[in-house]
């Protein structure tokens, strides 16, 4: 049997030089970001790049990046090419050179690069399509896109987020082999595949357990079956045997009706016999009854004939009775009406006479002027008072009017600021900042909490209106201090770090003079010639 065995990954030895193949041994920079002109020959072994802020260190990592292939993207900084042109030119270039195997052997790569957002590359002084160059680079195993072989620092928070799986894989494409992820490609497709086929097997096997039970179900069924049809069997042979059991049964009941038959004939000859001797006084009797019957109709008759007469006279009695008693009652209500008439008729005639007696006694009557005038001018007064309550109301919703005006351009600013504010945080969380509209919405809600004000993020704080002036900014200003929150308090400082430190978002602390009055932010004239 063969060894299966994937043979060990050859040892690249150094060469006289010290250089290993792919290293790179020099890089050229042409109008790329901040440098004009910038020729830098890196050593074989570990290569450090120290300096201040803003002396272009982190622009000779983006040169590396993009001069081996790498996209804008990748850096974090910008979405498109163009944007590394340094300000003021229309292009530029990267130029670097790669060991080959031998000593000898130089892989010139150059990527010419320009405002309008183009590149070309060229290798060894001649123009390629980036599919060439991109498989130099994968040659030497350079992989500007693996996080644990290249790692921006506007990219360390993505670098953070990745998973053990993840890093694991991206560790083994950066070994140097590339047969490993995909060893580790076909290993973890065949511990998959032998989960399902151990799915496979579980679920077959509840299958079977499941048929077992259903055929045994089944053979309960068939026994049934085979029971119904011997059931089946016995009842037609039972079916062929009713009929004559029935004929036999029929047979005895006719022989019995039979006897009866005879036994009846007897009696009827009997009870005709007797109904004959019995039949000549019935008729005597039935017709000295009808001769009765005859006389009792008669008789009924003119009892009713009476009956109704005496009905007639009872109620004829009766109507008459209650015509005399309405005739009486209508008498005394008209006796009474008269009575009262009477007595109102007097009443009258004495209040006509007491009235009379006190006109007599009442005194000459007199205009009340001094009154009539008094109430006239307390009028006046009041109607003038009216007047200049409505002169106030009117003043007072023409002021209303205004503030309400007033009130909705405040608001329409308002919005239109938080509008942009959103398009801000939105920005941001989607260039790495994933929690900053939380750390914004906290600040917002506990800003009466502080004793200073809280700026931030810086993003939203500045505003330039001179769109150069703006890219100028954003080029040479570091990526986290855009998402900062700027306290001027410590104690404030202290509770945003504890509240926020989860959200991942720098916190910085500015204490200035206090005597100093603070200057609008204005862009120098200095400024603007270095811009341009």
């Amino acid at each position: 049997m063969a060894d299966c065995r994937p043979s060990k990954r050859p040892k690249i030895s150094r060469g006289e030089d010290d250089y290993m193949p792919g290293n790179i041994v020099e890089i050229e920079l042409h109008n790329f970001m901040t440098f004009d002109t910038l020729m830098c020959k890196p050593g074989p072994r570990l290569n450090l790049v120290v300096g201040p802020n803003g002396s272009g260190k982190s622009s000779l990592v983006c040169a590396i990046a993009l001069g081996l292939g790498g996209e804008p993207q990748l850096l974090g900084r910008a979405s498109s090419i163009a944007a590394f042109v340094k300000r003021g030119e229309e292009s530029g270039y990267i130029k670097i050179s790669l060991r080959g195997y031998t000593k000898e052997e130089l892989l010139n790569i150059m990527r010419k690069i320009d405002t309008r957002n183009k590149s070309e590359w060229l290798f060894n002084g001649k123009v390629v399509p980036k599919k060439d160059v991109v498989e130099v680079i994968q040659r030497f195993n350079i992989q500007v896109n693996n996080l644990t072989q290249f790692l921006p620092q506007d990219r360390v928070c993505e670098f953070a987020k990745l998973t053990p799986v993840q890093l694991l894989e991206e560790t083994e494409k950066a070994v140097g082999d590339p047969q490993l992820p995909v060893q580790h490609r076909a290993l973890v497709d065949k511990s998959g595949e032998l989960k399902k086929l151990e799915r496979n097997i579980q679920r077959n096997g509840e299958y079977l357990n499941q048929l077992r039970l259903l055929n045994s179900e089944q053979e309960r069924d068939v026994e049934r079956v085979r029971q119904r049809e011997e059931l089946l069997e016995k009842a037609e042979s039972m079916k062929k045997k009713l009929p004559w059991l029935k004929y036999d049964a029929k047979r005895a009941e006719f022989m019995e009706a039979k006897e009866q038959e005879k036994d009846a004939k007897k009696k009827l000859d009997e009870a005709a016999k007797s109904l004959d001797d019995a039949r000549e006084p019935i008729e005597k009797e039935q017709a000295v009854k009808a001769a009765e019957d005859a006389k009792c109709k008669k008789i009924s008759s003119l009892l009713d004939g009476n009956a109704k007469k005496r009905m007639q006279l009872v109620e004829k009695e009766n109507s008459l009775g209650a015509q005399v008693r309405s005739k009486y009652n209508e008498m005394e209500e008209l006796k009474r009406q008269e009575a009262s008439r009477q007595q109102r008729i007097l009443r009258a005639k004495e209040e006509l006479i007491s009235a009379e007696v006190e006109l007599a006694n009442l005194p000459p009557y007199e205009t009340p002027k001094n009154e009539l005038e008094k109430l006239g001018a307390q009028i006046m007064e009041l109607e003038e008072i009216a007047r200049e309550k409505r002169h106030q109301k009117a003043e007072k919703e023409r002021l209303l009017s205004h503030n309400n005006g007033i009130l909705r351009q405040s608001i329409d600013r308002l919005r239109d600021m938080e509008n942009t504010n959103n398009k801000l945080l939105h920005a941001l969380r989607k260039s790495g900042a994933e929690k900053i509209m939380d750390a914004y919405r906290w600040v917002q809600e506990h800003r009466n909490e502080f004793n200073k004000e809280v700026y931030g993020p810086a993003l939203l704080e500045v505003k330039v209106s001179n769109r150069v002036h703006a890219d100028y900014l954003e080029g040479h200003i570091a990526y986290y201090i855009w998402k900062s929150f700027i306290t001027q308090d410590a104690q404030d400082r202290d509770t945003v770090v504890k509240n926020l430190g989860s959200l991942d978002v720098p916190v910085i602390n500015h204490v200035g003079d206090g005597n100093r009055e603070e200057e609008p932010f204005h862009v120098s004239e200095e400024a603007c010639f270095d811009m341009a």
